[in-house]
């Protein structure tokens, strides 16, 4: 089954390759979509630029920051909001506003309010609070409906059901969702870098890109971020499965 996820996941690359060929076959404008060896050989650049380092570890640190802040906020609200229903029920609408919230609106108040090196990692810090939350409070939810009533049977503190069985039983479920949150949050970062014209980031660099119609290094600069987070999404779902199988 997995060797034919993984063929299937193999086509649908080469087939979003072959479209690009397509497109650019048809459109013959380098202004409108670049050519994708255009796009490689800008890749190739890039990775030989010391700028674009000091600017992907900029980005990685800021979204790092927001996963972290949402982390532990939204952990420590699912654990509250699993043992006591009026959290839950209180946080219901907090979450649901903030998941409707428009991020470009929140991202040109906070222009006003703090620097833009600032503004994307409250702004990814925003948006990904619900889904840690969301994804740990399903984790515990599944631990304790497991494990709930023995311990109520055997009369454990609560302290106790939540630090030694309810957070490290729902931690491996919480991994294998941890790689997309984290690869969102970088998405969310280089959006708002991009509109807050962040100094020495990789929404900066596409920003400077798109103003002097550099399309093949938007483009290469496009291709290392989605890179990079199939990389995170995959590192995660690794550490999910040997967690996984160490257990058993």
């Amino acid at each position: 089954m997995n060797k034919k996820n993984a063929l299937f996941s193999a086509l649908a690359i080469v087939a979003l390759w072959l479209a690009w060929l397509i497109a650019y076959a048809a459109v013959q404008n380098d202004y409108v979509l670049p050519s994708f060896w255009d796009a490689c050989r800008e890749t190739g650049r890039l990775l030989a630029s010391a700028s674009f380092w000091r600017a992907l570890g900029n980005t990685f640190l800021r979204t790092l920051w927001a996963f972290l802040a949402s982390l532990a906020l939204g952990v420590a609200m699912a654990v509250a909001a699993h043992v006591q229903g009026w959290v839950r029920a209180f946080f219901a609408p907090v979450v649901s506003v903030l998941r409707t919230l428009p991020t470009m609106a929140v991202i040109l108040m906070l222009l006003l309010w703090t620097t833009p090196a600032a503004v994307p990692v409250i702004v990814a810090a925003l948006v990904l609070f619900p889904a840690v939350y969301a994804a740990a409070l399903a984790a515990l939810d599944e631990a304790g409906e497991a494990y709930g009533e023995l311990t109520r049977a055997f009369r454990v503190p609560l302290w106790r059901r939540i630090g030694r069985m309810y957070l490290p039983l729902a931690a491996p479920a919480f991994l294998k969702q941890a790689g997309g949150i984290f690869s969102l949050g970088l998405k969310v970062v280089i959006s708002g870098e991009v509109l807050a014209s962040t100094f020495r980031s990789i929404g900066g660099m596409m920003q400077d890109a798109k103003m002097y119609l550099e399309m093949p290094r938007l483009m290469a600069l496009t291709l290392l971020v989605l890179l990079l987070g199939f990389a995170l999404e995959g590192l995660c779902r690794l550490a999910y499965v040997l967690i996984v199988r160490w257990r058993k």
